[in-house]
């Protein structure tokens, strides 16, 4: 289940994650920020991730756990 977060942004970024709307296909604003949040938090984690070797499959991992987890991101200690 997703909780709901209301967060003010100013007009030129709401334009831009417009724009991200029609030329990227997303289906609503919503999905863009949601995208946008999964990429920060995987950014965030580089670094952190053990090393085995294969650093693709790792993050392809981590993106496929990303978009399966939990939208309050619980999973994350896990990783």
């Amino acid at each position: 289940m997703m909780e709901l977060v209301q967060v003010r942004l100013p007009k030129g970024l709401i334009e831009q994650i417009d724009e991200l709307v029609l030329k990227r296909n997303y289906a609503s604003k919503s999905d863009v920020i949601r995208d946008a949040l999964r990429r920060f938090v995987l950014d965030s984690m580089v670094g952190i991730i053990p090393n085995t070797g294969d650093s693709v499959k790792e993050v392809r991992a981590i993106r496929r756990m990303l978009s399966k987890m939990d939208p309050d991101l619980k999973g994350l200690k896990n990783v």
